[in-house]
C-alpha cells in the first residue's frame, strides 16, 4: 500500500473534524474552568460541573449548575464567554479566523470543511465569506456592548463595562449565560423586564445571531430588494417573522395579563425571541400555564437558522415541514416556496431531522 493511500484512508472527514474540534475545546474548558482560580471562593470545582458547564457554554444552551455571575470569578467568567464564542461561530472558523491572521493559505480540505461547518452553498468564496462573519460578529457585538453600556454602569458602576460586553457576547450568540448578580441566584433578566433598552439590544442581537450568516450577506448584498435574495434567505426571514410574531400576540394576550402593560410587552416579545436556544428570561417561567410552556418548548426545538449561532432543529426543517402538510392538505404533489417546488431530497433530509427531534421531546 502506497504512503499516499495510507494517508487517505486515515485522513478525517469534515464533520470528523468538526465534532473532535468541538470535544476538545470542551474538555479544555472544563478543565481551565476546575482550576480555583475560575471561582469566586477560590475551590476547585467538581469535574461533572465543570464539563457539563463548558458542554453548555460551547454548545450554546445556556443550561447551568452554578450562578454564573456569583459562583465563578471574572476568569471563570471570561473562560465561560471564550467558549460561547467559540462554540457560537465554530470551532473550525475560530481556527481558520487564526489561519488567515497568520497570513497562511487555506487548503481545499480546509475550505470544504469550512463549507460544512458554516453551511455554505459552495466552496468558492468560504474565505471571503468567512472574513466577512467574523467582521460582522464582532462589530454587531460591540455595537451591543455599547447600547447596554449606560444601563448596566449604571446599576454596577465599572463593572457593568464587562456586564455589558459578556451579555452582548452572549445574546449574540444565542448562548443565554447571564452574569446579573441581584441577590437572587438563577434569576436571569427578569431585574429588566420593563427596561426598554436591555430588551432590545438583547432581542436585537439574538436575531441577529440566528438569522445565519449567509442571510446576513444577502441582506448586506442586496439590501432591501428581498426578490434578489436566494430562497433560504427568504424562506429564514418569513418564518422567524411568523414565530415571533405569533408567539408574542399569545404570550401577551393569554400568559402575562397579571403584569403592567410595560413589562407585558417587553415579556411577550422577549418570551417569543428568547426561546429558540437563546436561553435567557424577564417572566417566571414556572407561572405559565401548560399550553404556555408547550409553546416555549417548541420554539426552542424549532431554534434558529441553519449556519448561524443557534441550534435546534433549524426553522429551514420546520418550514419545509410545514410545507409538506400544506401540500398533502391540498392534494399538490410537492411543497413549495415562493413558487418553487422543494427538493425531494430537502424533504427527506428534512423529515429525518423532524423525526429526530421529535423523538426526543417525546422521550422526554
Amino acid at each position: 500500500m502506497s504512503e499516499e493511500m495510507v494517508c487517505r484512508k486515515h485522513r478525517l472527514s469534515s464533520f470528523q473534524i468538526i465534532i473532535l474540534g468541538f470535544a476538545g475545546v470542551i474538555l479544555l474548558g472544563a478543565l481551565l474552568l476546575m482550576l480555583p482560580l475560575s471561582t469566586t471562593a477560590g475551590c476547585v470545582t467538581p469535574f461533572h460541573e465543570a464539563l457539563f458547564t463548558a458542554t453548555s457554554a460551547v454548545c450554546v444552551t445556556g443550561l447551568v449548575v452554578q450562578d454564573t455571575g456569583s459562583y465563578w470569578s471574572v476568569f471563570g467568567q471570561t473562560v465561560i464567554l471564550t467558549l460561547i464564542q467559540i462554540g457560537g461561530l465554530g470551532v473550525v472558523t475560530v481556527a481558520a479566523s487564526f489561519a488567515l491572521l497568520s497570513g497562511r493559505r487555506i487548503s481545499l480540505m480546509q475550505r470544504s470543511t469550512m463549507q460544512d461547518a458554516i453551511s455554505a452553498p459552495k466552496v468558492g468564496g468560504i474565505v471571503r465569506l468567512t472574513r466577512f462573519i467574523l467582521r460582522g460578529t464582532f462589530l454587531i457585538e460591540l455595537i451591543g456592548a455599547l447600547a447596554m453600556l449606560p444601563v448596566f454602569c449604571r446599576d454596577y458602576g465599572w463593572c457593568g463595562i464587562w456586564m455589558a460586553v459578556f451579555h452582548s457576547i452572549s445574546a449574540f450568540c444565542n448562548a443565554g449565560f447571564d452574569i446579573v448578580n441581584d441577590g437572587i441566584l438563577f434569576n436571569s433578566l427578569m431585574g429588566y423586564a420593563a427596561n426598554p433598552i436591555i430588551n432590545l439590544a438583547i432581542m436585537l442581537l439574538i436575531i441577529i445571531g440566528g438569522l445565519g450568516f449567509l442571510t446576513w450577506s444577502d441582506i448586506c448584498t442586496n439590501g432591501i430588494d428581498i426578490k434578489r435574495y436566494h430562497m433560504q434567505s427568504k424562506v429564514i426571514l418569513t418564518v422567524t417573522s411568523g414565530l415571533i410574531l405569533v408567539p408574542t400576540v399569545y404570550f401577551f394576550f393569554f400568559e402575562l395579563v397579571h403584569l403592567p402593560f410595560a413589562e407585558r410587552f417587553w415579556g411577550a416579545l422577549f418570551q417569543a425571541v428568547t426561546p429558540r436556544t437563546a436561553g435567557f428570561n424577564t417572566v417566571d417561567l414556572n407561572a405559565m400555564s401548560e399550553t404556555g410552556q408547550m409553546i416555549t418548548s417548541l420554539l426552542m426545538i424549532i431554534g434558529g437558522a441553519p449556519g448561524s449561532t443557534a441550534g435546534g432543529m433549524k426553522v429551514t426543517t420546520f418550514a419545509v415541514m410545514i410545507s409538506v402538510a400544506a401540500a398533502v392538505f391540498q392534494k399538490r404533489q410537492n411543497g413549495c416556496f415562493f413558487g418553487r417546488r422543494i427538493d425531494d431530497d430537502t424533504v427527506k433530509n428534512a423529515a429525518t431531522v423532524f423525526f429526530m427531534y421529535i423523538s426526543f421531546f417525546l422521550v422526554e
